[in-house]
């Protein structure tokens, strides 16, 4: 199963901004984005920021704050994506919302998504579908001794919209797209390119909070086996073997190539070593510093940026 990288814990961006801010690029290219917290952050810097990601859910996320130059989802688009949200139609147009939720959850979760739709904004859609994202989370964080403490779901959407971080516009065309990341990387240019290498696992691996928001944003789970298909053999699919993700790193990295500046993030997990991606690189080009960060007391792992 495709593999999305890890939730980035507090402090994380903070050491990828502090190694970023030594390296000089007017614009940026980052072929995993699955939170759009770094990206947004780099327009700031009036870089040009040039994401993707090969899932629905971060792309969406990755429009919404990073594509977005400072449009925000208005009163009367609030009102529209929440009518009727709890009134059950004539049947579920996404069946696959059942299995995560309850059947009152899954009515409003099901209209909410129609209603959506109707935004002409391609960002408001982006925004209101994150906002969504971030309620079914919200409901899946609760357990059978904790569900009588949850809030009515609309009145959370309304939380959240309200506390949605000011997007900057940087006078930057910045973009975003939902593509296999060795494709994207053939395809754009950039002065320099943020490599966040996803988490090497032997294993297939489809976290809850990121399986339910894919099938609710494509409609249900008939995709899965079309998504397999076009990432097999690429990286940021499930790998059997060290050998296999290393090579899977080194076909992307030659790719990769036509960029000057590389900042590449490895986290240690026990199943690939710094060393072994730092040979990985430096069979492609020279390698300039490593920069480290114990996170063992948050994650039980060490964050690595290699520059090269």
């Amino acid at each position: 199963m495709l593999t999305k990288s890890d939730t980035i814990p507090e402090g994380w961006l903070a050491f990828e901004l502090n190694v970023l801010r030594r390296l000089k690029f007017a614009s940026i290219i980052l072929p995993f984005t699955p939170d759009p917290q770094l990206g947004a952050y780099l327009k700031r810097w009036n870089t040009r920021v040039l994401a993707n990601d090969p899932t629905q859910s971060a792309w969406v996320k990755a429009v919404g704050s990073i594509q977005n130059n400072g449009e925000k989802l208005s009163d009367e688009d609030l009102e529209r994506v929440l009518e009727d949200a709890y009134i059950p139609q004539y049947r579920l147009q996404n069946e696959s919302l059942k299995n995560w939720f309850t059947e009152t959850d899954a009515w409003w979760f099901d209209n909410l998504r129609q209603n959506i739709e109707k935004l002409a904004s391609p960002i408001a859609r982006a925004i209101a579908l994150s906002v969504g994202m971030g309620v079914g989370d919200y409901v899946l964080s609760f357990g059978e001794e904790t569900r009588q403490l949850r809030q009515p779901l609309s009145n959370v959407y309304r939380r959240l919209r309200s506390i949605q971080p000011e997007t900057f516009n940087n006078g930057q065309n910045n973009i975003c797209q939902n593509k296999p990341a060795i494709e994207f990387i053939a395809e754009n240019s950039s002065d320099s390119m943020f490599l966040r290498l996803p988490p090497a696992r032997a294993q297939k691996h489809k976290s809850p909070f990121y399986a339910w928001s894919e099938e609710w944003l494509c409609l249900g789970n008939q995709f899965w086996n079309d998504l397999e298909t076009v990432q097999n053999g690429k990286l940021g699919t499930f790998t059997e073997t060290k050998s296999q993700y290393l090579r899977l790193v080194e076909e992307f990295l030659r790719t990769a190539s036509h960029i000057p500046i590389w900042a590449i993030e490895h986290i240690e997990n026990g199943f690939v070593s710094t060393q072994e991606i730092v040979e990985t690189i430096s069979r492609i080009r020279r390698v300039d510093t490593i920069f480290s960060k114990d996170f063992s007391e948050l994650t039980g792992a060490k964050a690595v940026i290699i520059t090269a």
